[in-house]
């Protein structure tokens, strides 16, 4: 079976993604990698912790020690730790160009390294972050998911102000969000019958409308109408107890109503090895879970292996996809 070919996207030029790939690029891995990003910014990044790399045409095979490259050069060129806004532009199109490659089948998914938003907005992109840029690339309804060893957690809104969650949840986003988790949890993972556990917004699940009206009116509703379907869905949980061991034993993925009230249980359960996932694109496109690490860039103390888990992550979502013409 050949080896599934796979986007690597450094991501801030200024950051920890280059000395990342960098990284990756002197293991053997089950698949082939091609960066797309600056090539100065990768070479300065193998200089400053002492590995050797070297950069090959795109259209070359890689192996420990050599990428291949679709160049991205940044407009000016870039110190660790000081991202520049003019760079926005060429940072932004390498991940449009891998999403493209992947869309029309050259390439069988894509590994992002870090970016940083303000940056890019400063550059005068409007930029929320890659989950929405790629969704909009294809054209398709996507689900945040952030996962490690220990447990699945998918988003029902991602980053909004606490503010404005609870105006976000309604009833046909969250059961789009709950179908399209459980059928990736089908397809991508391989589990005919996803066990889901859905989390309520408010303190003890409402505490039956005593403390919100949301689980009552909203998630109830879906939860009953999706079960009538066949979905093996749980909850409305509260959210305090949901994360016990027990629980998660009897559980494949769990649905958090809002970034901070899944994410900080999964960080704190193994940051490290967490990666994040984009679920409903056409192609696996997985994430590393951490940000561009500006204090610690051209240090070699950045650590690879939410990257690492990433490439894995991606090489088995990848195998599991039809069969594309190279």
């Amino acid at each position: 079976m050949p080896k599934p070919r796979l986007a690597l996207v450094p991501g801030e030029p200024a950051g920890v993604g280059p000395e990342l790939c960098v990284r990756a690029a002197q293991c053997e891995w089950d698949a082939q990698l091609l960066a797309f990003g600056d090539g100065e910014a990768l070479q300065r990044a193998a200089h400053a912790i002492g590995l050797p790399l070297e950069l090959a045409p795109a259209d070359a095979a890689s192996a420990p020690g050599v990428l291949p490259l679709r160049s991205f050069p940044s407009v000016q060129a870039t110190r660790f730790g000081e991202p520049l806004a003019a760079n926005a532009t060429s940072t932004v199109a390498a991940l449009e160009a891998a999403g493209r490659a992947c869309l029309d089948g050259t390439l069988d998914g894509m590994v992002t390294g870090p970016l940083h938003k303000a940056v890019i907005n400063d550059g005068g992109i409007a930029y929320t972050g890659t989950t929405g840029l790629l969704a909009a690339q294809a054209g398709r309804e996507v689900v945040m998911m952030l996962a490690n060893d220990i447990v699945r957690v998918a988003l029902a809104t991602t980053h909004l102000p606490l503010r404005e969650v609870a105006d976000a949840i309604d009833a046909p986003g969250l059961e789009r969000t709950l179908r399209i988790l459980h059928e990736a949890m089908r397809r991508d993972f391989g589990i005919a019958h996803p066990r889901i556990a859905v989390l309520g917004l408010n303190p003890h699940a409402g505490e039956d409308g005593h403390m919100g009206r949301e689980e009552l009116d909203i998630v109830i509703p879906v939860l009953s109408r999706l079960r009538a379907e066949g979905m093996a869905l749980q909850g409305p949980l509260p959210a305090d107890t949901a994360f016990l061991p027990a629980r998660l034993r009897e559980v494949d993925a769990v649905l958090a109503m809002y970034h901070d009230q899944g994410l900080p249980v999964l960080k704190y359960s193994g940051f490290e090895r967490a990666v994040n996932l984009t679920l409903g694109l056409p192609y696996p496109r997985v994430a590393v879970d951490h940000g561009t690490a500006l204090d610690i860039a051209g240090s070699g103390r950045a650590d690879p292996s939410s990257l690492f888990a990433a490439i894995t992550t991606c090489t088995r979502l990848a195998r599991r996809q039809p069969a594309t013409a190279p």
